[in-house]
């Protein structure tokens, strides 16, 4: 199967208000070349290097969306470019976004990470830490990002019933941070949770953003 043929097939099973992140991380730029020409226009990579040479390279209408563990001292070298950032997981990593989308002349959109997995390995604020960040309102000072929404990671697992009570937890837990602090905000409305493996799950939890990698681009060369 092709590139083409994958995205296809996976873009077939989203219903209406779900949107994918090809993940291009590690693929050569032909495989995103061929995803592009189907009609993809909403890319994912993890590394700021490797993404911003993809940028300058691949079309201008591309959505770039970084979706790794982001270090403070990479921001500067998307922020002129960067779609949307799915993994804001302190206040100071918000505020670092901020500080460089205003050099930029930009406003950045940004997920909240949240970790709900059973794993030590994942990043994210624990729930009663984004709690307390959003209580505190400093946030609402930084006028180059716009927090969007949230994201989360499922434990990596077999256990499927696992899976879907996080990312049922999630699910609520949007409505609640939704409900308390983003009430008016038309644009605090993403959800992206759901990978290669789990994304159906994910939909049926109310996930409007999947991130699917290798379904689509095969398994990655390292």
């Amino acid at each position: 199967m092709s590139v083409a043929d994958n995205l296809k097939q996976v873009l077939a099973e989203l219903p209406k208000g779900v949107r994918l992140v090809a993940v291009s991380k590690f693929h050569p730029n032909e495989a995103i070349e061929e995803a592009y020409q189907t009609g993809q226009r909403i890319f994912g990579e993890s590394k700021v290097q490797e993404m911003t040479a993809k940028y300058e390279s691949l079309p201008k209408d591309i959505e770039w969306h970084f979706i790794g563990h982001l270090q403070s001292n990479k921001i500067k070298y998307m922020a002129p470019y960067v779609s949307m950032i799915h993994g804001i997981d302190t206040y100071k990593l918000l505020a670092e976004v901020n500080k460089q989308a205003v050099k930029a002349g930009r406003v950045i959109d940004c997920l909240l990470q949240i970790y709900i997995a059973r794993e030590e390995t994942k990043f994210g604020f624990t729930p009663a830490e984004c709690r307390e960040m959003l209580a505190d309102e400093a946030w609402k000072g930084l006028t180059h990002v716009r927090i969007c929404g949230l994201m989360g990671m499922a434990s990596n697992t077999n256990n499927i019933e696992q899976v879907k009570q996080e990312f049922c937890f999630l699910s609520e837990y949007f409505e609640e941070v939704k409900s308390t602090w983003f009430s008016d905000s038309t644009t605090f409305c993403e959800l992206s949770m759901g990978m290669s493996h789990d994304y159906h799950e994910a939909i049926a939890e109310g996930s409007t953003l999947i991130r699917v990698g290798s379904k689509i681009f095969g398994e990655r060369i390292y």
